[in-house]
């Protein structure tokens, strides 16, 4: 009867350690291991950048990462994500935490969970230099005979319908963009997000953002996690509430974003 017990009393053993293991907090799982796993695409610039020659990522968000391993004593682990599958990513434990650019949305938020938001992205008209004093507000923008261009099919094309009825939108076919328009003379005005608006100034000096206290369609940028994981959700709240207040992600905003 001993004998048959103790394979019984090892395999209730082995159940329940699983078990704790499993409801144990990501929190709890990554100082034990040593090391945060951080889920991030490489293809939006600036927030995620991979350099295909190295393999290696730089970025507001790559940064932002770095700096939540060295608050937690641990080594960041770079694991490449794609858009399609980014919420599988969380939800599968293939990662912690997604860090590379992802906007608030509900339905993302049914599936995953996001912390407080650490920056926004909003939309804003980019102009040629020469022009940037006729077009200073978007009501200066929503005038008849003003060409607004903007790549077919994109969210941008939406607003841009939206906001400026009065004007004329030239959708362009992808891969061509807005802005190459704008440089080529074929339109006056195309709108984007303040996260591309601030690297295609920086790219290319003969073009300048307007209307930049007015950003439109307005989108909170979180980081994400998994949802049923209150306690590592916590953990992270606390983290970007304190490099908010630190003024962190301003700093990571005026090198990565600069007006």
């Amino acid at each position: 009867m001993r004998r048959l017990l103790l394979p019984v009393l090892f395999l209730a053993l082995v159940g329940a350690s699983a078990a704790e293991a499993q409801t144990k907090s990501r929190l709890n799982q990554i100082l034990e291991r040593g090391s945060i796993r951080v889920g991030t695409t490489g293809d939006f610039n600036p927030m995620s950048i991979r350099d295909p020659a190295t393999n290696s990522f730089k970025g507001f968000d790559v940064e932002a990462a770095e700096e939540l391993a060295k608050d937690m004593g641990v080594k960041v682990e770079f694991v490449t994500a794609e858009w399609p599958t980014l919420i599988a990513g969380v939800v599968s434990n293939k990662y912690d935490i997604f860090m590379g650019g992802s906007s608030m949305n509900m339905a993302r938020a049914r599936t995953v969970g996001f912390t407080v938001p650490y920056t926004e992205a909003g939309t804003l008209p980019v102009v040629l230099k020469e022009n940037a004093g006729k077009f200073k507000s978007w009501a200066d923008v929503n005038q008849a005979g003003v060409k607004v261009a903007v790549t077919l099919g994109t969210v941008f094309e939406e607003q841009a319908r939206m906001h400026f009825p009065k004007a004329q939108i030239v959708a362009v076919q992808p891969p061509a963009a807005g802005y190459q328009e704008v440089m080529a003379r074929r339109a006056d005005v195309t709108i984007t997000s303040n996260v591309e608006a601030s690297q295609l100034v920086q790219r290319y000096d003969q073009l300048v953002i307007t209307a930049r206290d007015e950003p439109r369609n307005r989108r909170p940028f979180a980081y994400m996690a998994a949802q049923d994981d209150v306690v590592w959700l916590n953990f992270l709240n606390a983290w970007v509430t304190m490099k908010k207040a630190d003024g962190y992600f301003e700093r990571l905003e005026a090198k990565w974003m600069p007006r």
